[in-house]
């Protein structure tokens, strides 16, 4: 097994409550997150010394756990405890990713429903040696057949573990040979893509998606607030694919791949195929303001 970064191969895990060794840090077959994939989480970045987003990271996830009726959830002060504890014990401070993951907990007997977990929650702290996961230089992506779940069916602001949704999507970019799928809401407007939210720019005007049918970022919410500190005009509406086709700029945001340029979509060239002007501003801005804005890690 050939591991993107071997330094991970020695990694501590945070797993209900102990660190374990990665080989050790398993979760039991009747907990929630394997019999139905009932869990929340939250991917979080740390830059030099400090965690970008905290704060709205465990409110999210506080908020999930809620609205899916998680019993005896560990308040954000104990989860932020084991986030520190994860990362000090690798010596990670700098260039590091963190899968956060809160599963309803073990089951008494195998099955769908709530009523058979009696235990409380699973926490999941994952911390790996991880650089953005998509090239600055940019990417090509095509839309795919499987569209974004509508909040009739599914609300995209739990951020929930059950991502087949997404997944299909995936799978049709892999199939594709191309680096990332874009997702349509159920009305054929553009969405986000199967990992990141989506961004186009247009005569100076910087837009993104209605956070409908697409996740509200944190790091579209960095964005943003970029914008509206530089004074670059930004606005969230509908957007269709002939719009983003003709963007002077189009790219995507998340904390696993942070800003990343689309040079091409469904084999149209974005602008002139170059990563653009204002692109290169906002990743420069959204580095700056996630560490400056972060939360410092007390080791």
């Amino acid at each position: 097994m050939k591991l993107p970064d071997s330094r991970n191969a020695n990694i501590l895990i945070h797993v209900g409550g102990e660190l374990k060794p990665r080989n050790d840090a398993k979760v039991s077959v009747f907990d929630s997150v394997v019999q139905g994939g009932d869990a929340v989480w939250e991917g979080l970045r740390v830059y030099n010394g400090r965690i970008a987003e905290l704060d709205g990271h465990l409110k999210r996830l506080q908020n999930s756990a809620k609205t899916l009726a998680f019993a005896r959830v560990p308040s954000s002060d104990d989860v932020c405890t084991a986030i520190f504890e994860t990362l000090e014990a690798n010596g990670m401070r700098d260039n590091a990713h963190i899968r956060l993951t809160l599963t309803r907990g073990e089951k008494v007997t195998s099955g769908m429903n709530p009523k058979f977990n009696q235990s409380g929650c699973t926490l999941i702290v994952l911390a790996e040696w991880k650089p953005s996961v998509y090239s600055d230089e940019g990417i090509r992506v095509i839309t795919a057949s499987t569209r974004r779940n509508t909040p009739e069916c599914l609300d995209s602001k739990i951020h929930h573990n059950n991502l087949l949704n997404n997944i299909l999507a995936s799978i049709e970019a892999n199939v594709a040979g191309v680096d990332a799928a874009i997702m349509l809401d159920v009305n054929g407007f553009v969405s986000e893509t199967n990992d990141t939210n989506l961004f186009l720019v247009t005569d100076g005007e910087v837009l993104t998606p209605h956070a409908d049918s697409c996740l509200p970022g944190l790091t579209r919410k960095m964005i943003l607030q970029i914008c509206r500190n530089e004074k670059i005009p930004a606005y969230e509406r509908n957007l269709s694919l002939t719009e983003l086709y003709t963007a002077d700029e189009v790219f995507t945001s998340g904390t696993m791949g942070e800003l990343t340029p689309v040079l091409e979509a469904d084999g149209r060239c974005i602008g002139d195929g170059l990563v653009g002007t204002l692109t290169r501003q906002l990743q420069k801005l959204h580095r700056e303001f996630a560490f400056q804005n972060g939360t410092p890690l007390p080791f």
